[in-house]
């Protein structure tokens, strides 16, 4: 892989033992023996053990070889052969080190939250890395290319469904276990999303306003952050106005709206979720 340091390299093997190993644990010692249906690869796995035996880390390696082979073209190269690599760890990690620590043998409910926190987790630390742990992640990743305004959440969470669907009725058959499946879904979708978007998550307002460079003197003041100020006119009245437009934390957000009120008591201010800021002041592009 192109410009790949021995460091890169060094920092994920430890990313990939430190996701895999949340998602060890989550499947092997928390789900495995809870009696309830599992999403995605790890889940169809525990199928395949229930039914054959087959152990649940060498199962999800040969169901990632089909899918990995028709996902490449979307993934390329450096993407296909980190994951490999997580693949391989974490499937390592779930049939011979998982085994060596004691299994959850407590309520179910209880199980399925920790399995979903555990493998939220570990999926979403490994996606930040810029790989996988194949399988599903493959598809959905792929999926995320072709329709890039889904959230890996939102997309894990549908892909999941049909595997829980499968689990109870090949396996499991009852719908305790339907449910419980249910609940560990959302909420490793939502702890994945809230990991991998939460840390930069913030707010975004558009504050239309005749004192437009005013307004954008006070916010930078408060909290250091350049506005950009864009040009508009009223449809009703037709008069020109500055629309300051600014991205901030969540903290910050109260403080500019309290400001701008005192600035400018006629001020039209809107404020809207931002899942995302990415630039100075924010996340780093990469």
């Amino acid at each position: 892989m192109k410009n790949y340091s021995l460091k890169e390299f060094g920092a994920d093997i430890l990313v990939d033992v430190a996701g895999g190993m949340m998602i060890a644990v989550g499947v092997y010692n928390f789900a495995l023996h809870a009696i309830f249906p599992v999403a995605g690869f790890s889940g169809i796995a525990i199928i395949l053990y229930h039914l054959l035996g087959i152990p649940v880390g060498i199962g999800t390696i040969l169901l990632n070889v089909p899918v990995a082979v028709l996902c490449y073209k979307f993934l390329g190269k450096n993407f296909f052969l980190k994951s490999l690599k997580s693949i391989i760890i974490s499937s390592i990690l779930t049939d011979y080190v998982a085994p060596l620590l004691p299994v959850y043998e407590g309520n179910r409910f209880l199980a399925a939250l920790c399995m979903g926190v555990l493998c939220g987790t570990g999926f979403a630390i490994i996606f930040m890395r810029g790989s996988s742990t194949g399988g599903q992640d493959f598809i959905t990743l792929s999926v995320k290319k072709i329709y890039p305004h889904f959230s890996l959440g939102f997309i894990t969470f549908v892909l999941d469904m049909v595997t829980i669907v499968m689990g109870s009725v090949i396996v499991f058959q009852e719908v305790d276990g339907f449910i419980y499946g249910i609940i560990v879904t959302y909420l490793m979708a939502n702890v994945m999303d809230r990991i991998m978007y939460g840390v930069y998550e913030g707010k975004m307002t558009l504050i239309v306003t005749e004192r437009g460079a005013e307004v954008a003197s006070r916010i930078d003041e408060y909290s250091g952050r350049g506005s950009t100020i864009l040009q508009g006119r009223g449809s009703y009245s037709g008069r020109e106005k500055d629309v300051v437009m600014c991205a901030c934390n969540n903290k910050q957000m109260y403080a500019i709206k309290k400001l701008v009120r005192e600035i400018d008591p006629k001020a039209f201010t809107v404020i809207m979720e931002s899942n995302e800021v990415v630039g100075e002041g924010f996340k780093e592009s990469v």
